[in-house]
């Protein structure tokens, strides 16, 4: 079974490392063929598939990142995660499907924070040869209003 310590763990790492600028690490925590996308909590309502960001395979993220890293021009920035408990909608040995809000101040070059994102993640987990990982994870974000700056993943 995976329980509900495992979910927090494994969501504490995955924040961990966006937070502290291992962005190569991150593509590591999701099976080969997952599911990435950012969307709005009224796009997901209405079903409209279209994000802010879609991946349909962890060389995508992988692309990402090197993008972020060699080609991307952005103000250089962070993130600070906040997440909450991990809502368990099912859950057996090896696969649980779980709904977890975050909320993601963003702090910029010049030392301004700012509350960035609020939502939920709707996580689909595997563990595959004892490793839990994402096959799916849609950060559904409450407003509609995205910025444009939204470089680092989610």
């Amino acid at each position: 079974m995976i329980d509900l310590l495992a979910l927090c763990a494994f969501n504490a790492a995955y924040a961990h490392a966006i937070d502290n600028d291992q962005l190569e690490k991150w593509p590591d925590f999701f099976t080969e063929d997952c599911l990435y996308r950012i969307t709005s909590a009224d796009n997901e309502r209405e079903g409209l598939p279209a994000g802010i960001v879609y991946a349909d395979s962890r060389a995508m993220l992988q692309d990402r990142i090197a993008a972020l890293r060699e080609a991307n021009i952005y103000e250089r920035q962070s993130y600070r995660h906040l997440l909450g408990m991990p809502l368990v909608i099912a859950s057996d040995s090896d696969t649980a499907t779980a709904c977890t809000p975050f909320m993601v101040a963003r702090i910029m070059l010049h030392g301004e924070t700012r509350l960035f994102a609020t939502g939920e993640y709707r996580d689909r987990f595997v563990r595959r040869e004892g490793q839990l990982l994402l096959a799916e994870r849609v950060a559904v974000c409450d407003s509609t209003v995205t910025d444009t700056l939204l470089a680092l993943p989610l």
